[in-house]
């Protein structure tokens, strides 16, 4: 990869960064954090305890879900520091300019991707 896309697919990554920490700030009305934010609007009187259990349980994958998506974009930015963006982190080849413009998070080549995801189904 050259440096003009390493700087490009840095850009995109950065963006996509903020704008996910803006999402995040936005859906709990601040720097609260997720747990503080759910429990502002549960606990209703007129709320069934598993509504309530329910609600908590989607607040939590959620919350898990940005800071997995977080540590993706962060762990590809560090491997455009390091020069290593854009080289599978299992295999050490190639993932295609295709791949890294649909998910710049990439860390994986499709085949490694698909070995990872049978080995750890979510």
């Amino acid at each position: 990869m050259n440096k003009q896309q390493a700087i490009e697919y840095h850009q995109q990554l950065v963006a996509m960064r903020a704008s996910l920490l803006a999402q995040i700030a936005e859906q709990r009305g601040g720097v609260v954090s997720r747990a503080e934010a759910a429990s502002a609007h549960f606990g209703h009187p007129e709320d069934s305890p598993a509504q309530i259990a329910t609600e908590k349980e989607i607040e939590f994958a959620i919350d898990e879900h940005e800071m997995q998506e977080l540590a993706a974009i962060d762990a590809a930015l560090a491997r455009i520091d390091k020069g290593s963006y854009g080289e599978c982190t299992d295999c050490g080849t190639h993932i295609t300019a295709a791949r890294l413009h649909a998910t710049p998070e990439a860390a994986r080549c499709i085949h490694c991707q698909e070995k990872y995801e049978k080995a750890h189904p979510q």
